[in-house]
């Protein structure tokens, strides 16, 4: 049977799509029609309502959903490297299955009800890692959003778990599932071998994939690659094999204009997580100089993709009032432009006939005027996820009138508060991780 949203208003796509008056009918996971069309259909009115896009988190990591309010008895960290020793280099070693799943029902289940369809995540649990992508698809399939996956290798935790960390994302990358895709993941070159680094790229080159790696989040990360093998991260990478079109680069905030070229010319998508970067303190990455291949991510910082966009704005702003609201729309639309090369989809984030019907339904009754051309006024200064009324992923209604259809939401976070308390008490016996880069950043213990 098909699904007709009737009587909205169409964000026909995110950058240079156009706004209308439509029907938008869904069959078998796609758009067939805009218009009103003929024959049986169930209609679910919208009056009144904006239909765009679904949208795309670039770069997460789920399995920090659970760490809201986490207890924190150590010093407080001074630094970059320190937050990794002293908080999420902790929690990734006291994750187990259960937490895991957790994670990732409640971050799915959250970035659906906020309005974003798929959720590119950096996984890693260094005491759960075979199947543990598994368990994170599983979960995100089970609440109705799309993903793409892989598992964060590094040598941080020893050569043993890096190999197996290797092996996961192998593994993965050969399963068939509808709505997960896999690409290679890597923590970031300063806790990276010659040789782990040479295995990441082996399984995308043999896979078909890219690698997803943190580059120049932070100064240690240029210092140590320097150090350990004379060139910037960006080089490195290169000179591995990994810099390719498929490459998802997090962060970028300290690279070298040398190296910007180079990942320009190499037609890599770079991640900017500017919530992320402003918490950490690690400065802000030169996001117009990268160019067009720009997308958006949080970092782990939840999946409203509205909050981010918006935060993206102002501190591009900030930096330059020349900076117009359009780019946010730009940066989210080339996070489904990668998430459309990895679903073999090309028509991703397009709401015309034939492209998968990943869509949102805003109950925005604009109080001004609204056209394709003021559009990112109102996305920047009016929007937000609490807008989001129904989702549709692959062409099913996985969120209705605010709630997930797929599963009771309120046991999911029942159980997850229970999970959450579980991990905690695991938290507390894992010591302050004693990994250190070759060259620490001036002023780390």
């Amino acid at each position: 049977m098909r699904l007709a949203l009737e009587g909205g208003t169409v964000l026909t796509s995110l950058t240079g799509g156009g706004l209308l008056e439509a029907d938008v009918v869904v069959e078998d996971g796609r758009i067939v029609q805009l218009g009103e069309g003929t024959g049986p259909r169930v209609g679910r009115d919208c009056s009144g309502c904006l239909i765009v896009p679904g949208n795309v988190c670039a770069h997460t990591h789920l399995y920090s959903t659970l760490a809201r309010g986490m207890p924190f008895d150590l010093e407080p960290p001074s630094n970059f490297l320190q937050i990794l020793q002293r908080v999420w280099w902790r929690l990734d070693r006291a994750l187990d299955e259960e937490a895991i799943r957790a994670s990732a029902l409640v971050g799915g289940a959250e970035a659906l009800l906020a309005g974003t369809t798929t959720l590119v995540d950096h996984h890693a649990s260094p005491n759960a890692i075979s199947g543990s992508l598994d368990i994170v698809a599983d979960a995100l399939e089970e609440v109705g959003a799309r993903s793409i996956l892989c598992y964060e290798v590094t040598d941080r935790d020893g050569p043993g778990r890096a190999q197996a960390g290797i092996l996961e994302n192998r593994r993965f990358a050969r399963t068939v599932r509808p709505i997960s895709r896999a690409m290679v993941g890597a923590h970031a070159s300063f806790t990276l071998s010659r040789e782990t680094l040479a295995g990441c790229v082996e399984v995308a080159r043999d896979e078909g994939l890219g690698i997803h790696i943190h580059l120049a989040e932070d100064l240690i990360d240029e210092g140590d690659s320097e150090a350990r093998f004379g060139m910037p991260v960006a080089e490195r990478l290169a000179e591995a094999g990994g810099l390719t079109e498929r490459a998802l680069l997090a962060h970028c905030v300290h690279v070298h204009p040398s190296e910007i070229a180079m990942i320009q010319g190499s037609g890599a998508t770079v991640a900017h997580n500017p919530r992320s970067n402003m918490n950490n303190g690690v400065g802000r990455a030169p996001v117009e100089a990268l160019g067009d291949r720009v997308a958006l991510g949080t970092d782990g910082i939840g999946a409203d993709m509205f909050a981010e966009s918006q935060a993206a704005f102002w501190r591009a702003r900030e930096e330059g009032l020349s900076v117009s609201p359009s780019w946010a729309l730009d940066r989210l639309a080339e996070g489904t432009r990668l998430a459309g090369v990895a679903f073999g989809e090309t028509a991703l984030g397009r709401v015309e006939a034939g492209s998968p019907a990943d869509l949102v339904v805003l109950d925005y009754s604009a109080p001004a005027p609204i056209s394709a051309q003021n559009l990112a006024g109102h996305w920047l200064f009016g929007l937000s996820a609490s807008r989001a009324r129904d989702i549709l992923v692959n062409g099913e209604l996985v969120v209705k009138d605010r709630r997930l259809t797929r599963v009771d939401q309120d046991e999911i976070a029942a159980k997850a508060m229970a999970t959450a308390a579980g991990l905690w008490e695991r938290l507390r016996q894992v010591p302050i991780h004693g990994f250190e880069p070759a060259v620490p950043r001036a002023g780390d213990d």
